[in-house]
């Protein structure tokens, strides 16, 4: 899929910021006795967006309301999801309960503890700021219980990182901006790094990340690993290794074809093909040092072609040379290792 630049595309609301929008029209409701059609909150960043309710109703006691999550134009799988939150008078201070699709967190590592709803730090702020301002303004405790659902939010969650990370039950509740950018390296970056912390946590001493599907599904298969030692790397090779390096563990295995590992080998740490591209000229270089044809190679259009004519020699001297790489960022005191695995799942290069 081809990107359009950023700046074209339009933004959204994190789960986070529809979650607080839709908490607040409900405080406001429980103590006014109706419901506002629009309402107004403020993000972490002092941004003001107005939310338009997409479901609202009341009983004694309780009121609830019901935002559309609008993700802009992210390929987010939350995007259009109902996010409902009912607010009831009680407890002592502000409490988070998890509705229906709303999972909760199972294992150590991440932002909230065990046994917790997953609605992350920033999304709790916001929602107790926010409900706190509506009470003070009536002049009333802010002490209520807050219940978050999300319709379908079981099965969404299955398209995310969730069970890896040891959330069951659905998605969780996130943002720290309250903003969705679209395609943001920034957000997966981020799930990288709690999967590092998962796997951390649990006692994992070994994790592999992989640059896509088939690498993943070979690599785990071939490394026995559980699927939270299971780094989903993408081309983000450098936001997963400059993390290790400070939150380290005793061994890494990075698995990949061959395009995206040459370009590791080559010095690039961003694998996706509009921000690196494999140096043929280098690549024709390294060929002649194990017997491959230099003129071959450097004759090539696509990694594959280059694959196809250096064989295990090349594939191996690749692995060797992107080893190399990822030694430079986390050091000799990590055991790493490299996987090339092919188009047709088969372990091409394995440094181990």
């Amino acid at each position: 899929m081809t990107r359009k630049p950023t700046s074209d595309l339009r933004t959204g609301f994190t789960t986070g910021a529809c979650a607080t929008a839709a908490a607040k029209a409900a405080f406001m409701a429980l103590l006014s006795g109706r419901f506002a059609t629009r309402v107004e909150i403020t993000l972490p960043r002092g941004q003001k967006p107005v939310f338009e309710l997409a479901e609202s109703r009341q009983g004694a006691g309780w009121a609830e309301a019901v935002v559309q999550k609008d993700a802009g134009d992210d390929p987010d799988v939350t995007h259009g999801a109902l996010i409902c939150v009912r607010v009831t008078r009680g407890g002592a201070g502000i409490t988070f309960r998890a509705g229906d699709g709303v999972g909760m967190v199972t294992k150590p590592g991440l932002p909230i503890p065990e046994g917790q709803p997953a609605i992350n730090p920033v999304p709790r702020q916001m929602i107790s700021q926010a409900l706190q301002g509506v009470a003070n303004a009536a002049g009333v405790a802010g002490d209520c219980i807050v219940t978050i659902s999300v319709a379908g939010g079981a099965d969404l969650a299955e398209k995310t990182w969730n069970p890896r990370l040891g959330i069951v039950g659905g998605i969780s509740i996130l943002g720290t901006t309250g903003i969705v950018r679209p395609f943001s390296c920034a957000a997966w970056i981020a799930s990288i790094h709690r999967g590092i912390d998962v796997a951390r946590a649990t006692g994992e001493t070994h994790v592999a990340g992989a640059t896509g599907a088939t690498s993943e599904r070979v690599s785990q298969a071939y490394l026995g690993l559980p699927d939270h030692a299971m780094l989903d790397m993408g081309d983000f090779a450098g936001g997963m290794l400059k993390y290790l390096k400070t939150h380290p563990v005793e061994r890494v295995t990075i698995a990949g074809g061959f395009g995206k590992l040459t370009k590791l080998a080559q010095g690039a740490m961003d694998l996706h093909s509009s921000r690196s591209q494999v140096d043929f000229a280098i690549l024709a270089d390294w060929a002649a040092e194990v017997g491959v044809d230099h003129g071959a190679i450097g004759r090539c259009n696509t990694a594959m072609q280059a694959l196809e004519i250096g064989g295990p020699k090349m594939a191996m001297l690749v692995a060797q040379r992107a080893r190399v790489q990822a030694i430079s960022v986390l050091g000799q005191d990590v055991n790493i290792d490299v996987l090339v695995v092919d188009r047709n799942g088969e372990i091409v290069a394995n440094t181990m």
